[in-house]
Formats: structure tokens, sequence, C-alpha cells
């Protein structure tokens, strides 16, 4: 009875073990890797003397007090700050010192926004754990004539990752899940709204952008109603079928319209 319960208690040691290492070796691998042209500040306790900002260099050196030269990149910051500490103390310089790194400002990781945002452009990764809608908000937001949806392209654990994210859902539908970490050399893409467009007897035709779920009254509505020769019974409507063929319609007016629709309405014969 008792060596069933120590092989039992031995079991639940060995899974707490491997739970633990498993989730220590996940925190390591999402954590930031520091790279060229990172800016960081060392400071290491009770030894003002030994604190720096410093820039790290394109082959991942620092220059340190003391040791000198110190590779660093490649390194996550909690490893870095082992290698400085094993460097002073090989070098008999300090007793078991504590060096602390703080990354004040990140260059080596950058995230690349394109597309319908109103500063496209490359943007380093200030912080370890940004997201898709800080880094277009860095973009300066989506532009007026900019969809809803964000694609995110890269890679993870060296395999090809894109992902669509729907960004009125991020806070409306409560979906904060889908605002993901982005990563060193991600793409955002941002593409044109969706948009369709209304002719003939309306009273400001053109191209307007398609909102969700919208409707053939409410796309009237947005090209200010029908003129006083307009009516809705020579009302039509141009799509293509699956097929990519053009076909018309005659539509009622609750019916949804899709992107690329074009909206005819015809003049009155009296």
């Amino acid at each position: 009875m008792v060596g069933m319960r120590w092989r039992s208690l031995q079991m639940g040691m060995c899974i707490l073990v491997a739970v633990l290492t498993t989730s220590a070796q996940g925190e390591e691998a999402a954590e930031y890797r520091l790279g060229a042209g990172d800016n960081i500040r060392i400071s290491v306790f009770q030894n003002p003397n030994l604190s720096l900002e410093t820039r790290v260099s394109e082959d991942g050196n620092i220059n340190y007090p003391l040791i000198g030269l110190v590779r660093i990149g490649g390194m996550t910051v909690a490893r870095a700050e082992q290698a400085i500490a094993q460097a002073l103390e090989s070098g008999n310089y300090l007793a078991r010192p504590q060096v602390h790194i703080l990354p004040v400002q990140i260059r080596s990781s950058q995230v690349s926004v394109l597309g319908a945002v109103n500063s496209p452009g490359r943007f380093p990764m200030e912080t370890f754990n940004t997201r898709v809608s800080e880094v277009i908000a860095l973009a300066g937001g989506i532009a007026t004539a900019g969809a809803d949806v964000a694609i995110l392209s890269g890679q993870r654990a060296g395999k090809p990752f894109r992902k669509e994210i729907d960004i009125p859902s991020l806070f409306r539908g409560n979906r904060q899940d889908d605002d993901v970490v982005v990563a060193a050399g991600d793409v955002i893409y941002v593409d044109r709204a969706p948009q369709f467009y209304v002719y003939g007897e309306v009273q400001k035709p053109g191209a307007y952008r398609l909102e969700r779920g919208m409707t053939v009254r409410q796309a009237l509505a947005q090209g200010g109603g029908l003129t006083q020769r307009g009516t809705e019974r020579s009302l039509r409507l141009h799509r293509r079928n699956g097929g990519g063929q053009p076909e018309v319609i005659t539509p009622k007016l609750d019916r949804e319209i899709q992107a690329d629709d074009v909206l005819h309405v015809g003049e009155s014969l009296f």
C-alpha cells in the first residue's frame, strides 16, 4: 500500500515537473530577443559606476566597462543579464553581480503596414507584446477608404503564417483573442473597402463604400435618393454571378447588395 502511494507520488511529481518545464520553455520562446539597433540600459545593483545606456551593434555586440565586448544579440533579456554577470564574475570584478537590462528602444524588430492606412511604413516594436491593433494605431489608423479587415502575414515557428483580422469585432464583438501579437518581419495589409455604384436618376451618382448588411434601399439613400424623374420600377441591379458572368436583376428594396454591385435608376415614362 505504501509502495503504491509512493509510486503515485513519484508519477505526480514527474507530471508537475514536465508541465512546469513546458510552461517555462513556452514563455522563453515567446520572449523578445535582443538584436542589432536595440537601445538598452544596463545597471548593476549597488554599482552605479557600471550603469550604461548603449546600442547593440550590427554584429550583436555591446562594449561594456571592465569586460569589453559582450555578444548579446539573439539572447533574451534574462540570458543577456546572465552573460554580463558571468563575465563580471569570471573576470574577478564583482562577486555574484545582479545585472538588470531595460530595453529603451527596440529597433531590430520591425513590422510593415501597407495599404489603406493613413501613414504606411515600417514601425519598430517598442514592447515585447505589441498587437495588431497597436501597430495599426502607429500607422495612423485605417484610412477612410480602408476596409474593416486587416491581413497579417509572416512566419511562426519557421512556417508561413496568415490571418485575417476583423478590426471592429475586436471591440464590438469582444473577440480580443484575434488581436494577435506581431512578430519581427510581419506585414499588415489593409485593402481598400468594398464599393458599390449608383447611377441614373439619383441625386448623387457615384461610387460609395459598402457597409455590412447594406440593402438596396440604404444604397439608394447613399446616392441622395431618386430624382423627380426617377422611379423604383425602373431600378436594376447589375452584378456578376458565381461564374463571373454579368446579370441584370430587378431587386427588392430590402435585398442585400454586394461588393462591386451597380444600381441603375431609370427614368419614369410618365
